[in-house]
């Protein structure tokens, strides 16, 4: 079942901000995106620390934030 999106894609290119993720403690910023799909959200690609049992180990953070729906809009003329 295909859920309808509350927004335009106009709408959105004017008015998507960056939103503000916390991930350990440590604040970060999810990027406004227009997914090669065609779906609209927001997208973080970052690296942190994160402690495990005492040592601190790497870790690559690649997060989507989509709006369900936003891939079957109407495409822009």
């Amino acid at each position: 079942m295909a859920v309808k999106s509350s927004i335009t894609r106009a709408e959105f290119r004017e008015s998507a901000q960056p939103v503000k993720i916390e991930i350990n403690g440590i604040p970060m910023m999810a990027e406004v995106k227009e997914f090669s799909t065609g779906s609209l959200g927001w997208y973080l690609n970052a690296k942190t620390l994160i402690d495990v049992g005492g040592k601190q180990v790497s870790v690559q953070i690649g997060m989507n934030l989509t709006i369900v729906g936003s891939k079957d809009l109407p495409k822009d003329e």
